[in-house]
């Protein structure tokens, strides 16, 4: 059955009562270093959840952010389960709201968090609501998990995320959109972080320089090396981002580090790179070197079955009269890690743009067809085959 139009007339009447919801949400700083601030984001999100028929508990906790976790109150045992995915804590330190005030014009909301993401958040619960006011009861049991860690790495999430994906026969990360055109996350690069460290010798510069062992000099080698791994036709990109080390002008250097951050497309580009950063040897007599550190996010690979589910979405749109298109994204999501066990679509949050940028907003305008668009992909059956 076609609930298009049921879905997108429901989402219209909805929707000021979805803006209502953004504007005090955006108003809640919740930054991801400060866990106590996310206390009363998540009981406004449970309150809306309750009153749409969930029950919600609470993953993590004592010394660690906590994580919320919704499924419905009335569900049938047995059916399969398909995750939505967003998170609550933003980059922005408490306080940016004094010099970046969330506003309302026409055709936006613009405030730290809009965009990313809480407006994914928001159309999520309204996407839950219309899909069951247009269809009693789903094929496919809806859970939610809200983590309160994804802008730093989800450390504390990922068994909870990668646990539920593994029970998920599809998944939906309300992230933003890539771009203004509103295009759906198909694909995602891993993301890896390492550290390299350089051990010389001390010395003095002028009365003993044939003394030391210069951890700086050995460092710049690596660093030239390490920027040979980029490889822009393939999608490969290594960046050493930090460097420090020595103690004075006048002392040769013994001890030198470097981070490094590395952005990887398919599964082979990732073992590649890593073998090649755990390879490294020190060129300099005397010197010791160390690396730390992984590919932390795994790149999100589009497969046949995430292909099927790009196609499901482009047929709802359809039918719900707008155009969709996909893209992939060089940044990580919790996407990266819930594909890597089920079906995944990314960004299917909010349209706007600046993610973590002082400019950053929400075009309300496409907030309708963006909800009706996720509630269409919950009413569909479960994939024949997971």
């Amino acid at each position: 059955m076609d609930h298009a139009s049921e879905v997108m007339a429901f989402v219209a009447a909805r929707m000021d009562a979805a803006v209502t919801l953004l504007e005090r949400l955006v108003a809640i700083e919740s930054p991801s270093q400060d866990p106590v601030t996310h206390a009363p984001a998540f009981a406004l999100l449970e309150t809306e959840l309750k009153r749409a028929g969930f029950a919600v508990r609470y993953l993590g906790g004592k010394n660690a952010s906590r994580h919320m976790l919704a499924h419905p109150v009335a569900r049938r045992k047995g059916r399969p389960l398909q995750l939505l995915l967003g998170h609550i804590d933003t980059v922005w330190p408490v306080g940016t709201l004094v010099d970046m005030p969330m506003h309302r014009d026409a055709d936006q909301i613009a405030g730290p968090g809009a965009y990313d993401m809480k407006a994914g958040l928001v159309q999520a619960l309204f996407a839950l609501e219309a899909a069951y006011a247009v269809a009693g009861e789903l094929e496919v049991t809806p859970v939610m998990l809200v983590n309160s860690d994804e802008e730093i790495g989800s450390h504390g999430s990922r068994r909870y995320i990668e646990t539920l994906a593994c029970r998920s026969c599809r998944a939906f990360v309300m992230e933003p959109s890539l771009g203004v055109d509103g295009r759906l996350k198909t694909a995602r690069k891993g993301v890896g972080r390492y550290r390299i460290t350089i051990r010389g010798k001390a010395a003095h510069a002028g009365l003993d320089p044939e003394g030391g062992v210069s951890a700086i000099l050995e460092l710049s080698h690596q660093i030239q090396k390490l920027f040979r791994l980029n490889d822009p036709e393939v999608g490969i990109t290594v960046n050493v981002g930090v460097v420090d080390g020595g103690l004075q002008p006048n002392v040769i250097a013994p001890h030198s580090s470097a981070q490094v951050d590395v952005r990887v497309p398919t599964h082979a580009a990732a073992a590649k790179v890593d073998a090649a950063i755990r390879g490294l040897e020190p060129t300099t007599p005397g010197v010791t070197l160390e690396v730390e550190g992984r590919i932390g996010r795994p790149p999100m690979e589009p497969d046949e079955a995430s292909r099927q589910l790009w196609c499901s979405a482009v047929e709802a749109a359809e039918r719900l009269g707008f155009p969709l298109e996909q893209g992939a994204a060089g940044g990580g999501s919790d996407g990266n890690f819930t594909s890597q066990f089920t079906p995944t679509l990314d960004g299917l949050g909010a349209v706007g743009d600046g993610a973590h940028a002082h400019h950053e907003h929400v075009l309300l305008d496409h907030m309708p067809r963006r909800t009706a668009l996720l509630a269409m992909l919950l009413l569909a059956p479960p994939p024949s085959t997971h």
